[in-house]
């Protein structure tokens, strides 16, 4: 029994994972093509999106015009993690994010709890992000071409739809993309970052013409609890701080590149969230948010009374939703990627084309899963589920920086955490207290699926790890001298 504990919590030596993934060598199964402005453009392409787009509909009925501090809140949870994440990466800069932060400094078994987290946060995200195009595009149909889709063709059967189709075309578009090359993806990716900063900047300046203090006045309706509430809503809005780790084999120079490209990311989204939201709750009231779609751009158009620039925004929407729906896809298949090369799931998920250098029947198969997600089920609570995997995996690296800190003191980090162990602990503590104002539903769900998780590592990974066939070779030489 001994024995078999210690096995669930054997963790894979880091000097292991850094030679598999060629981290000093510049050689790995994928290729290094990825630089510092194309990951930071990463970082900002994953987060900012949905997040601001749409989301406010869902939080200002939560939290009021407060939802400012929910915002500030969640920006500041984020950013604790965020140090700790570029300390980890800067150590252990390798594909699979927190996944493999935990089997390096927690364990194989808590490493396969943090991964049913991730699968959740990046499959459920790239749902939810997809489902909020679905609605910016129609804005956009309609101010362009006087026309919308029907709602049986945009909304998910509980919004009174039969299947979203925008959301499934998206994903579709973005899979062809991502087959074509991780180069390719973070080119494009570059590109549509820069366009949505410019159209959030076109907001916030069009958008103070219509500021009106008396929004405000009423500030904090529902106190503390609808604060943290709406902050646990948002949260996943700031999934991309993650998403940056799990580009670490396709990345140059890793060990300097990762924790600059998350701090930069982390400056220049919490930024722009907080401002742009100040910006929009005081040009509106904060009862007119409820179930309003394509929120920005609404109000624009009420801010101006001219169409145009509602228009410009809807547009710069759907390019920017389409960004964090390929980043984020991408992310889900890379944590896939690693997960398989340490025996966790089948090997078909590390298999990688040999023209493209991507896992090409991983990405399908990701594409199908989410576009099922996306096509079938409403926004607010892919949105709730996605936090609650984000926090927990967040939460994950923060008392891995502290293990790891203990454990290999002697690894190069090309950045350390400023403040520590006080930053790491503010960020667990963060995080526990954005996840006890969850819903009941969402934490149940989420306790539902890890069981899930664990049973398939029950049954399929602690099998086929490929860390556990190592040992069994090991104690065989130890035991009984070398075997033929």
């Amino acid at each position: 029994m001994a024995m078999t504990v210690q096995q669930l919590f054997r963790r894979k030596p880091v000097p292991e994972m850094s030679q598999e993934s060629g981290t000093d060598t510049g050689q790995s199964e994928l290729v290094r093509t990825i630089g510092l402005f194309q990951l930071s453009m990463f970082g900002i392409g994953a987060t900012i999106g949905t997040g601001i787009f749409f989301v406010l509909a869902q939080a200002v009925p939560v939290a009021g015009p407060a939802v400012i501090w929910s915002f500030v809140i969640a920006g500041v949870v984020a950013g604790l993690t965020a140090i700790c994440y570029a300390e980890l990466a800067s150590a252990v800069p390798v594909s699979g994010s927190s996944y493999s932060y935990a089997y390096a400094t927690l364990g194989e078994l808590p490493a396969i709890g943090v991964a049913a987290c991730l699968l959740l946060e990046y499959g459920v995200s790239a749902a939810a992000v997809a489902v909020g195009w679905s609605q910016y595009l129609n804005e956009l149909f309609d101010n362009l071409f006087g026309f919308t889709l029907p709602d049986k063709l945009s909304q998910a059967p509980e919004q009174g739809g039969v299947f979203n189709l925008p959301a499934v075309i998206l994903v579709a578009l973005c899979t062809l993309l991502l087959i074509r090359g991780a180069s390719e993806s973070a080119k494009t990716n570059a590109v549509m970052v820069c366009i949505k900063i410019g159209v959030l900047i076109l907001f916030i300046i069009l958008g103070l013409k219509g500021w009106d203090s008396n929004n405000l006045s009423d500030f904090a309706p529902f106190g503390i609890t609808g604060i943290t509430s709406a902050a646990g809503i948002i949260f996943f809005s700031y999934i991309g701080l993650d998403a940056v780790s799990t580009a670490g084999e396709e990345v140059k120079n890793p060990r300097r590149t990762m924790p600059l490209a998350i701090l930069i990311a982390l400056v220049t989204v919490t930024g722009l969230y907080i401002v742009v939201t100040l910006v929009a709750v005081a040009a509106q009231p904060s009862d007119q948010f409820q179930d309003q779609e394509a929120g920005l751009s609404a109000i624009l158009e009420k801010v101006t009374g001219s169409s145009w620039p509602a228009t410009v925004l809807a547009a710069g929407a759907v390019i920017s939703i389409f960004s964090v729906t390929l980043i984020v896809i991408y992310g889900q298949t890379r944590i896939l990627f690693a997960m398989a090369r340490d025996g966790m799931i089948p090997e078909l998920f590390h298999r990688v084309n040999p023209r493209t250098h991507t896992p090409v029947p991983n990405t399908l198969i990701v594409a199908v899963l989410i576009a099922l997600l996306a096509g079938l089920i409403p926004i607010n609570f892919l949105a709730e589920m996605t936090s609650i995997g984000t926090l927990v995996a967040f939460l994950v690296v923060s008392i891995g920086v502290m293990v790891l800190r203990r454990t290999h003191p002697e690894l190069p980090r090309g950045f350390k955490v400023p403040g520590y162990p006080v930053t790491p602990v503010l960020s667990i503590l963060g995080c526990l207290w954005i996840i006890k104002d969850l819903r009941a539903v969402t934490i149940y769900v989420f306790l539902i699926w890890l069981a899930v998780a664990l049973i398939w590592y029950f049954a399929y990974g602690f099998k086929h790890s490929h860390l556990g066939r190592h040992e069994h070779v090991g104690l065989i030489h130890d035991e009984d001298g070398p075997q033929p």
